[in-house]
């Protein structure tokens, strides 16, 4: 997909998207902290990045509390690495206790005994605990430039300790992966699977995000990669995700799972404070809309 450049003229407006129900909150659990450096992560999340630190039980807590009040259906929680925060299955309980949540994880710490502690956690819960491990190859020659050497193998193993233990997870694939978009690609990740003895493998492809490394990977947006007010469908936004959602950090709120990086990005202190339009000036607004992508299972 190549969209065409736009006039300079039709550019000039930004337009704002409204959110239209707090449907999801996501969690900046594992703040920027990670134990890898994948060459294309968005936000650039490394042992080192401290841009976000991790968020604690009782600050989960606290949007938890906001987010029953304000009608939120479904929790996210992602990082950095969200296993790195040694509260991290306690935060699960807590947000198990009020909503369907999902953990966004790269795999290298799910051992057994983790693995089956969560299905616990799963077991004792009314709403249901998914797991999203990120793959970028369906072989180490594929997924180790990307996410350091050895990590496919690990990886694998993880996924393996979850399906043992009853949870078997979404593989997350970027487009960083050229083929895993199409028909191809999609059954060798699934013939992957399978052969860890998946039987109904579950796979999310998405695109990737020209900001962070990934804009020194592969290289940053273009002048033209904006959205303008003749770009929305039917005349509104309600196809993009921050039209539902917001994202909790340990610095206050932000608009969207993308833009943690970027100060313009935050609308506030609290969920209250997030509730206004958001204006879609950034291109990995355009990424969203052109590719229709959502972060969501």
């Amino acid at each position: 997909m190549t969209p065409l450049a736009a006039a300079p003229a039709a550019r000039e407006a930004v337009p704002q998207v409204a959110l239209q129900a707090l449907d999801v909150l996501w969690f900046q659990v594992g703040g920027t902290v990670c134990n890898l450096a994948c060459t294309h992560c968005f936000i650039s999340c490394s042992p080192t990045n401290h841009t976000h630190e991790l968020m604690s039980l009782g600050e989960v807590r606290r949007y938890l509390d906001e987010a029953a009040a304000l009608g939120v259906r479904e929790y996210y929680f992602t990082g950095g690495e969200p296993f790195l925060n040694p509260e991290m299955e306690a935060i699960l309980d807590a947000a198990l206790a009020v909503g369907p949540a999902t953990v966004l994880t790269n795999g290298l710490l799910l051992d057994p005994r983790r693995c089956a502690r969560l299905a616990a956690l799963a077991g004792a819960s009314p709403y249901s605990l998914d797991l999203r491990v990120s793959l970028d190859g369906w072989d180490a020659e594929s997924n180790d430039p990307i996410r350091g050497a050895g990590t496919f193998a690990r990886i694998l193993e993880g996924v393996r300790n979850l399906h043992q233990a009853g949870l078997d997870p979404v593989i997350t694939v970027t487009e960083v992966c050229r083929e895993a978009a199409t028909g191809q690609g999609k059954e060798r990740f699934f013939a992957l699977l399978r052969g860890l003895g998946i039987a109904k493998p579950r796979l999310k492809v998405l695109p990737v995000f020209q900001i962070g490394a990934e804009a020194e990977r592969g290289g940053a947006y273009e002048g033209w990669q904006r959205l303008s007010a003749g770009d929305a469908p039917n005349g509104g936004w309600d196809h993009l995700q921050c039209s539902g959602c917001r994202m909790a950090t340990d610095q206050g709120v932000w608009v969207c799972p993308i833009l943690v990086n970027e100060p313009g990005g935050r609308m506030g202190e609290t969920l209250a404070d997030s509730l206004s339009s958001f204006p879609l000036s950034h291109p990995a607004c355009w990424t969203c809309h052109v590719y229709g992508v959502s972060c969501k299972t």
